[in-house]
C-alpha cells in the first residue's frame, strides 16, 4: 500500500447548514437529464426524501409504490434486470428493515444494479422516536455481500456520491439524515467509493467518523487542539470499500484510534475499521456510538447529548482514551 500523504481537502469557509435530502433530489433531476435509463422509486415518502423533485420533472420515470417497501425493492430489481438504473428511497428504518429479504435475494445475491438511498438515518431523526430512528441499518446492509456503502457528511458529499452511485455497476447504499448538516466541504470537492478525507492532522490520536455528527467531531478536535492534543481527523465516508491506506498512514503515526458513529456499537464503521486494523496493524481502539440500545423521542441536539455523540462527549472520550481509561 502507498504511504504518500494525501492532499488535505479545502473546507467550507463559513458555518452554513444545507439539506442532504434536497441535494439528493436536485442531483437526481440533473442525472435524469443526463441518462434516460435512470428511474426513481419511492414508498409514499417522496416529499420527505425529496425524490418528488425528480417526479415533477420526469413523471414517466417516477414510481410511487405506496407503503410497501418490500415491493419497492423487488420492482427496482426487476427494472435493473431490464437495463434501468433505479434509485429507491424511503426512511432508512423502513427501507432496510422491511425490505431486507428482498435486498438480500433480489439485489445482493444477483448483484443487480440498484441504488438504495435512505434518508432519516440515525437518532438525529429526533422527535419521531425509535420507530423511525435507524440505528441498525449499516449493520444490516454491511451483512449483504456486494453492496458499496457510504455515509456522506454534508450536502456537497451527498451530491457527488449520488453521482458516483449512478456510475457504479452493482448495489449501492447511501445513508442520509433528516436534519440539515453543517456544510463542511466547498463546491467542487470530489468523493468516491473507497475514499476518505483527512480534515485535521496531528500525532497523538486518530479520530474517524462520518455522517451528520462529523461536525461534532470537528468541534471536538478544535477543543483538543487547544489543549495541545494533536488529532488526525478522518471523514471515513466510504465504509465499504474502506480507505485502508488512509487508516494505516494515520495509525502508524498516532498509534491509536477512536471511532465515532451514530449507530449501534456493532456492524457499522467501528466494526469495519476493527476488522481491517486487526488483520493489518493492531492498535489500541476505542469507540463512541449509541451502544446496545434504542433512543427515545427528543430534539436532535438533545439526543446527541444524552447518548454521548456530541462534541463534549467526544472530547471527554478522547481524553480518557489518551489517559488509558475506559470509555462507555
Amino acid at each position: 500500500m502507498s504511504h504518500r500523504s494525501p492532499k488535505r481537502p479545502r473546507l467550507a469557509q463559513s458555518i452554513e447548514r444545507h439539506s442532504m435530502r434536497k441535494s439528493y433530489g436536485k442531483t437526481l433531476v440533473e442525472l435524469g437529464a443526463e441518462n434516460e435509463s435512470i428511474v426513481v422509486l419511492d414508498a409514499d415518502l417522496s416529499k420527505s426524501t425529496q425524490t418528488a423533485l425528480f417526479g415533477e420533472v420526469y413523471p414517466d420515470r417516477f414510481f410511487n409504490v405506496g407503503i410497501a417497501e418490500a415491493n419497492l425493492v423487488s420492482i427496482a430489481a426487476g427494472l435493473a434486470s431490464c437495463g434501468k438504473i433505479p434509485f429507491i428511497s424511503s426512511f432508512a428504518c423502513f427501507l432496510i428493515c422491511k425490505g431486507f429479504d428482498q435486498l438480500r435475494m433480489s439485489v445482493a445475491y444477483p448483484g443487480t444494479n440498484v441504488k438504495v438511498v435512505a434518508t432519516h438515518g440515525g437518532i438525529s431523526v429526533g422527535e419521531d422516536g425509535p420507530s423511525q430512528q435507524s440505528v441498525e441499518d449499516l449493520a444490516l446492509v454491511m451483512s449483504l455481500p456486494g453492496f458499496k456503502v457510504a455515509v456522506p457528511s454534508d450536502d456537497i458529499a451527498t451530491s457527488e456520491l449520488v453521482r458516483e452511485a449512478a456510475r457504479e455497476e452493482g448495489p449501492v447504499y447511501l445513508r442520509l439524515t433528516r436534519p440539515d448538516p453543517v456544510r463542511i466541504y466547498p463546491e467542487g470537492e470530489r468523493f468516491h467509493f473507497g475514499g476518505s478525507k483527512v480534515l485535521r492532522t496531528g500525532d497523538d490520536i486518530t479520530i474517524a467518523s462520518m455522517g451528520y455528527i462529523m461536525w461534532e467531531a470537528i468541534q471536538a478536535v478544535d477543543v483538543l487542539n487547544g489543549e495541545g492534543i494533536g488529532v488526525d481527523l478522518i471523514d471515513m465516508y466510504s465504509i465499504r470499500p474502506l480507505d485502508g491506506d488512509a487508516l494505516l498512514r494515520s495509525v502508524e503515526k498516532t498509534g491509536k484510534i477512536l471511532v465515532v458513529e451514530e449507530h449501534l456499537s456493532h456492524g457499522g464503521l467501528g466494526s469495519q475499521i476493527a476488522t481491517f486494523l486487526g488483520s493489518r496493524k493492531p492498535v489500541p481502539m476505542a469507540f463512541v456510538n449509541i451502544g446496545e440500545r434504542y433512543a427515545e423521542s427528543g430534539k436532535p441536539d438533545e439526543l446527541l447529548h444524552k447518548y454521548g455523540l456530541d462534541s463534549g462527549h467526544i472530547v471527554e472520550a478522547s481524553r480518557r482514551f489518551l489517559e488509558g481509561g475506559s470509555i462507555g
